[in-house]
This record gives structure tokens, sequence and C-alpha cells, in this order.
């Protein structure tokens, strides 16, 4: 009888389980792999965009002047998204619109299918659609779901790449500097 053998990713998880002790390095390199997303620095000007949200509104980088921002780009079709989205609503609520900003970014969804989503799942939150894409693409968005942040004074922060707890102490982090 042939027993299985374990797969490489697990052989090296149990390899750096018990290296650990002796090397703390390799204890954080474990947790940054097992963990559901990846934050770096995101550069440059905000670009310039207009995005109507599900009420008619248009949003235009000047209304979001004065505030922290966070723009989250997602997609009904994305189970990482679907479970981020209760704890952006939840931190958008603790902080409220005059002080943090989350705008959710729709990405080429049909207008009725991310406003469905939307009531469906009861959050409140601005809804904005990117139909064809364009601003997904603009700001170099591949992965879903991922949210820019924004500081006060406009300035691109950091790119949060995967689903994160946004009530979570690591986002607090963020969203702190962003003040």
């Amino acid at each position: 009888m042939l027993t299985s053998l374990p797969s490489r990713r697990r052989f090296l998880q149990s390899a750096l389980a018990v290296a650990s002790p002796a090397l703390p390095g390799l204890a954080s390199a474990k947790a940054e792999a097992d963990s559901p997303h990846v934050v770096s620095p995101w550069a440059g000007p905000l670009s310039a965009f207009s995005l109507v949200d599900t009420t008619g509104k248009t949003w235009r980088p000047a209304d979001l002047k004065g505030r922290a921002v966070l723009l989250n780009f997602w997609a009904s079709w994305c189970e990482p998204c679907r479970a981020e989205m209760p704890t952006l609503a939840q931190v958008a609520e603790l902080y409220g619109p005059d002080k943090l900003l989350v705008l959710a970014i729709n990405f080429k969804q049909h207008p009725s299918r991310a406003l469905q989503f939307a009531k469906n799942s009861g959050f409140t939150l601005p809804v904005l659609l990117d139909v064809d894409g364009r601003v997904a693409q603009q700001w170099g968005v591949k992965v879903f779901p991922t949210t820019l942040t924004v500081d006060r004074h406009g300035q691109p922060q950091q790119r949060v790449q995967g689903q994160l707890d946004w009530t979570g102490a690591e986002a607090e982090k963020l969203i702190t500097r962003l003040f």
C-alpha cells in the first residue's frame, strides 16, 4: 500500500513551524504567505476619473478632498469581495463619511446587477460603476478585491490586494495613517 506524500507547501509550512522559534523571521514570512491580502505602496497622482454611482451621482477626485478614502474594487462574482464588504461597511459607519469615505467600485458588471447585490447585502456604501473597467485598468487593478487608500490631502498611499478584515488592527493602522 502506498502512502501519499505531503504536499510541498504542507511540508514547507511544517518545516517553518519547527524552525520558527530559532528563526523568528521565518515565522513572519509564513504568516505573510498564508495571508489573504498583500499591502504595497500606491504612488503617483490620483488620476482623473468620473464614475456614476447607482443613484445617478457623478463622482470625481474633487469629491474626495479633505477626507481619507478607501476605493474598493469588487464584483459580485468574487467570493472574497462579498466576504470583505461587511467589514468595509462597518468601518465606514464607525468613522463616518466626513472623516472616511468608502467607495465600492463595481468592476464591469451591469448596473442592475451591482445594485441588486448591494440591496440584497444590505450595505449602504456608495456603489460606483466602472462599467467598462477603464478606471480599474488605469489604476492597475488586476486582483479582486483591491482597495486603494487615499489620504485626506488627496495623495494615494497603499494598495491592498485581496480580502482584508477592515475592522481589524492591521486595517486600523492603514486607515489612521490617512488622517
